[in-house]
């Protein structure tokens, strides 16, 4: 089934200069020892006061005397201690100031949003190759052919949301069957849904303005009395067009499945190099865990988006630029067994850096792939648990036969014979191989045929209807014959093979019987001997 997920960062303005993993570590909340902490996403986290932790801007962590973000020399986002102090949105630079001498002024950079977008992107590319940036801070992740893989859309939400706070960012999750549903869901913080129907509820109770071709014309819709769209839905439409647009209705009927919407995908580079500025001076390395994390989270994702595992990461930490500048402090990590997961790579981190004694304060982190493989493909064997010996698995093998029987533990036993049901040989797993058995292999002209995945034990007789054989419909042949004549010392098969289509189009192994004589007795014979996968 066709799945969204959108993921809105309502404060990403002001979280690019004061993200929450920095102010967790800094404030000791937890990012230090084991990783990023924090509240549930959607939740500010914030200090006793009620004001956000974070530094001080004089070389050490302290509390945050409050940050405001302006755009045109206006509020446009606040935290939660400017907030409480009475700042609001809108204000100018000179109110802000009046109220708020010590507060933290920023001008909205849309590039660090954009790298912000960037690094959220590369990290959900872990769970889907198909994400893609939207308007407005959003990120939409097509995960229809997901969900089993992860357990469900309720454990990959979490996963997200897990995500999300070690980046730092709060972020409002959203589910649907449609990509705009999912936008605009996750715009109204509307929770998840998974059907359309419910989906169509949901959006019908959302608020007009959501919908950005609408928002010109506010006062409009306003004095008719048209605030929600299940309203704006009933109004009709040539009217709609001529007045706001087409845009509007597109995007309405994205929302509600009635069209659909081509999106770019995030394609990752062909190397992994990332850099996260710190927005304080660190001393202690162990802080650094946080940041770490968040590099890592993206390499996660470029590994799987890339098909890669890596070997030996280098995380490089800068210090001090211009006239007090020194070398950055290396640290590379060599792992024993390639690996894609973030969990291992943080662990051996965070060993490294609880044992690292800074030279000086870091500004920044950098994070780099230096050697890497294509990812190992599962395991062929039955028993694929990582560290077992051959003698652990005839452990199991003795468990199996103890519980089903000697006869239905069976092991290949193939031979170098063209004779089908000779070559491919089954035997009781506990009966001893020799070791020239083991070896034997199919005949090399025989090795570039086709064969079926699944042989029959014994030979179907198929029946003949219109001097065609039949097994459920009939069948037509789709191939040139392939003769096996062969066993005269023992028991002599004279036999044509031949591959066979039905009407369903599956591929059937069947073969005819090669028989002198005349008369009755001479007609030939079909029969079934194999399945093709």
């Amino acid at each position: 089934m066709r799945l969204w997920i959108g993921l809105y960062l309502p404060q990403l303005p002001l979280e690019v200069f004061s993200p929450r993993w920095f102010s967790e570590a800094a404030s000791g909340a937890g990012g230090a020892a084991g990783g990023p902490a924090g509240g549930p996403v959607g939740e500010p986290v914030s200090g006793a006061d009620g004001s956000a932790p974070g530094g001080d801007g004089h070389g050490g962590p302290g509390r945050d005397p409050g940050s405001v973000i302006l755009e045109q020399e206006r509020v446009m986002a606040l935290s939660p201690a400017a907030r409480a102090a009475g700042v609001q949105i809108g204000m100018r630079r000179g109110s802000v100031l009046m109220l708020m001498p010590e507060a933290r002024i920023e001008l909205r950079s849309h590039e660090r949003e954009a790298e912000a977008m960037g690094a959220v992107a590369m990290t959900m590319l872990q769970y889907t190759p198909q994400v893609a940036l939207a308007e407005e801070a959003t990120l939409l992740l097509d995960i229809g052919a997901s969900l089993r893989l992860f357990g469900g859309i309720r454990r990959l939400c979490e996963r997200v949301r897990a995500n999300m706070a070690a980046l730092g960012f709060t972020a409002c999750i959203a589910c649907a069957p449609t990509a705009r549903g999912a936008w605009l869901l996750a715009r109204g913080n509307a929770g998840r849904t998974l059907t359309m129907d419910s989906l169509v509820r949901r959006l019908d109770r959302l608020p007009v303005g959501l919908l950005p071709p609408a928002r010109p014309f506010a006062g409009w819709f306003d004095g008719i009395g048209c605030r929600r769209l299940d309203e704006l839905r009933r109004l009709p439409r040539p009217g709609l067009q001529r007045r706001c647009g087409r845009d509007l209705l597109d995007m309405l009927d994205a929302a509600y499945g009635m069209h659909a919407e081509l999106f770019q995908w995030v394609a990752p580079p062909e190397r992994f190099h990332a850099r996260l500025e710190l927005f304080d001076r660190l001393e202690q390395a162990e802080l650094l865990l946080a940041g770490a994390h968040r590099l890592v989270l993206q390499m996660t994702g470029w590994l799987c988006a890339r098909q890669l595992a890596v070997e030996r990461i280098r995380l490089s930490l800068d210090h001090e630029r211009g006239r007090m500048a020194r070398p950055p402090t290396l640290v590379e990590v060599a792992l024993a067994e390639p690996t894609w997961r973030d969990e291992h790579l943080l662990r051996l981190l965070r060993e490294r850096l609880a044992k690292l004694e800074l030279a000086a304060p870091v500004i920044g982190i950098g994070l780099e792939a230096q050697q890497l493989q294509a990812m190992a493909p599962p395991t062929d064997s039955l028993f694929p648990d990582p560290g077992g010996s051959e003698e652990d698995r005839m452990r199991m093998i003795e468990l199996l036969v103890a519980r089903l029987g000697t006869d239905n533990v069976l092991q290949a036993l193939p031979m170098a014979d063209y004779r089908p049901e000779v070559a491919n040989a089954w035997v009781p797993v506990q009966q001893k191989v020799s070791a020239a058995a083991r070896a034997a292999q199919m005949p090399p002209d025989v090795r570039s045929l086709p064969r079926p995945s699944w042989l029959l034990a014994k030979p179907i007789a198929l029946l003949m209807r219109d001097h065609r054989p039949f097994y459920g419909s009939p069948l037509r042949v789709a191939s040139n014959p392939e003769r096996i004549e062969a066993g005269w010392w023992s028991q002599t098969q004279t036999r044509d093979y031949f591959i066979a289509e039905g009407q369903d189009h599956a591929l059937y192994w069947i073969y005819r019987e090669r028989i002198n004589g005349t008369g009755e007795d001479a007609a030939p014979r079909w029969f079934l001997h194999g399945l093709f996968g």
